[in-house]
């Protein structure tokens, strides 16, 4: 899709629709609206305040022939209270436009700037809402499959003077914009596809095209480490697991693991999860394709950090493996040491994610790391506490963890932190070894959270239970239903925008 920055006036624009966002209680008597009025024939003054547009988020009237434009087309989208306005509106507003366009068989769209945020942080958000609306997960249907497309996004600013400005938040828009519909793209691959060893792969041809460094540890290398956790959950498939690691190194950064920062973000990577001997129920497994939505949001972060060139080094890993049931896969009851020399009770197979997170910390430790991002599907506990609304953050290190729930809601996502009280930590003592990897059904997303607690040790550490948020199962206006890519803004939003103001 072409972006451009449009600098006459809206009624001089040609594209086949204008949208127009129309707030709660406006009424067109000045400005923008005032002058769409009298060019449509007082049409906005009939529909504004009507039934059919209030201005309540979602609410929709498309018109044709609008009057004396030259769009072809008019779309009044609500945007909700003009005092509620935020970048996560306009990403909003955007996404559902592009989507409705493309279903009356628009190929361009001009958005007319009405907002008073900060015009590169919205033409930045308007630009990602328009790429994530527009993704559909039907890469494989043969029939019904959306071929329509929205070629161009024009973006209608209301003076010039803000060229530079308008072109950076272009840009980062369509950098993180197309990162998260990678992360998309991958977690709605069917398993049979993307195994470790294709996922391996697919994080090769990105490092190649956007200049990371690359490192593949095979079943080999992870036994020489002693990553006897990982290799665990792998036994019992017949697809070798893969430690799939990616480096940024910003021009003239010292070296990593030289006592330099190094944030590290790890991503849990079950390219299918059965649950192991300790097997799921057959109702919804076929989701569990999108267990390794942890490692393709660490993928699609490390890709658009190689673009955006923040100055600290950021490694991104992504322990990667099937957790299936055979003759050869892990038992309850079995005892596994991981790489830093813990031994784990296995108490539930199906609490796999921690295990293969478990050795991937340590091993981040190892590279230099100095502050840990884990994103993983870890736990059904999650949907429970918090639905499909709020991404589960827990951590070591409260100012980190403030710093993180700050990111997020700049770029309009929700976190919400749980407790990590020490209490918690006595429910994963084992019996026979230092730790169990299941607490049973009783605050389990914290008890996940103390169990991954132990292997970031000293480092400052923030983990994100995304297993509620990083799958929709309802179309949304400005979103297709399926893979979300949740955290991805947030977490390069902290890396490039937050690690320099400490």
């Amino acid at each position: 899709m072409e972006v451009r920055a449009e600098f006459k006036k809206f009624h001089d624009v040609e594209a086949d629709a204008l949208v127009v966002t129309i707030y709660e209680g406006e009424k067109a008597e000045e400005g923008a609206l005032r002058d769409l009025d009298e060019r449509s024939g007082g049409l906005l003054r009939e529909l504004i305040g009507s039934d059919e547009m209030r201005g309540k988020q979602g609410e929709m009237v498309y018109v044709h022939k609008p009057g004396d434009i030259r769009a072809r087309r008019l779309l009044l989208v609500g945007g909700g209270k003009r005092e509620d306005s935020s970048l996560d509106g306009v990403r909003k507003v955007t996404g559902s436009a592009a989507r409705f366009l493309r279903g009356k068989g628009a190929r361009s769209m001009a958005m007319l700037r009405r907002s008073q945020l900060d015009i590169g942080s919205s033409a930045q958000a308007a630009v990602e809402g328009a790429l994530i609306g527009l993704f559909e997960p039907d890469r494989y249907k043969t029939e019904d499959k959306e071929e329509r497309r929205i070629t161009e996004l024009i973006l209608v600013a209301a003076s010039p003077g803000s060229e530079n400005e308008l072109a950076r938040g272009v840009e980062r828009g369509r950098i993180i914009g197309d990162a998260i519909n990678l992360a998309r793209e991958l977690s709605n691959e069917p398993a049979s596809t993307l195994t470790p060893t294709e996922l391996a792969e697919r994080a090769r041809e990105t490092a190649a095209r956007f200049g990371l460094d690359i490192d593949v540890l095979d079943e080999a290398r992870m036994k020489d480490l002693g990553m006897g956790a990982l290799l665990g959950v792998a036994r019992g498939s017949d697809e070798p697991a893969k430690l799939i690691v990616l480096r940024y190194t910003p021009e003239g950064a010292e070296p990593m693991g030289t006592g330099g920062e190094v944030i590290a973000i790890v991503g849990k990577g079950i390219t299918f999860d059965s649950g192991g001997i300790s097997i799921k129920p057959s109702e919804g497994m076929e989701k569990m394709k999108y267990d390794m939505s942890g490692a393709a949001a660490t993928l699609a972060v490390m890709r658009a950090i190689a673009q955006l060139k923040p100055s600290v080094n950021v490694i991104g890993l992504m322990p990667t493996s099937e957790n299936m049931p055979s003759g050869r896969a892990y038992k309850p009851g079995d005892v596994l040491r991981a790489m830093n020399g813990t031994t784990i009770e296995v108490i539930n197979t199906d609490a796999e994610g921690r295990l293969v997170l478990a050795d991937a910390m340590t091993y981040a430790k190892k590279l230099g790391a100095t502050r840990m991002i884990d994103l993983a599907t870890l736990t059904g506990s999650v949907s429970v506490a918090l639905g499909a609304v709020n991404v589960a953050i827990l951590g070591n290190d409260q100012v980190f963890v403030d710093e993180l729930r700050g990111a997020a809601r700049e770029v309009g996502e929700r976190f919400w932190q749980l407790p990590m009280d020490d209490e918690y930590r006595e429910l994963i003592k084992s019996d026979i070894a230092d730790i169990k990897n299941s607490a049973g059904r009783y605050a389990g997303t914290i008890t996940a959270a103390w169990f991954l607690r132990e292997f970031a040790g000293d480092v400052k550490w923030a983990h994100l239970d995304i297993a509620g948020t990083a799958w929709e199962n309802e179309r949304k206006s400005y979103m297709s239903k399926g893979p979300t890519g949740v955290a991805i803004r947030t977490v390069i939003n902290y890396v490039c925008n937050h690690t320099g103001k400490r």
